[in-house]
């Protein structure tokens, strides 16, 4: 049993490296704060039937703040739940270099974007584009890879 765990162990680390070594957006990412330049949210993107979903797995906020506020200006199924687990990016498929046809939420004022990715550096940052109607009335974040 403990040899089928630690061979399971190293697969999942094999594959993780291999994702990244390909160029391939899936792993945890560390957005940057547009306004402060301080680390704002970790996301992990997984990909499954070929589509991209974006979770957050945790946020940095200051020790007095809530640790994992509620997306009050979110609508509909996400209107107050937990931000932290909240899934912000979905619905994105690879095309050529870029992966399109997807939507980022925003947690701060609960609206939705569509969005692409573009991965740089050999894997170690991300493109992130949110934008309305087409890419060029939006605004771009780069995501540096934490793994």
């Amino acid at each position: 049993m403990k040899k089928w765990i630690a061979a399971s162990g190293i697969i999942l680390c094999m594959t993780a490296v291999q994702a990244w070594a390909d160029g391939s957006p899936v792993g945890l990412w560390k957005n940057i704060d547009d306004a402060s330049g301080k680390p704002k949210a970790l996301i992990r993107i997984t990909e499954a039937d070929g589509e991209l979903k974006g979770k957050i797995e945790k946020l940095f906020r200051p020790a007095e703040e809530a640790q994992n506020p509620k997306c009050e200006k979110c609508e509909g199924a996400l209107k107050d739940q937990p931000i932290v687990g909240m899934t912000i990016l979905s619905g994105l498929k690879k095309d050529g270099d870029e992966y399109n046809g997807g939507q980022i939420l925003d947690p701060a004022n609960g609206k939705l974007y569509k969005s692409k990715l573009t991965v740089l550096d050999g894997g170690k940052k991300l493109n992130v584009r949110g934008y309305i109607g087409m890419p060029m009335l939006g605004r771009t974040q780069v995501w540096v890879r934490e793994e």
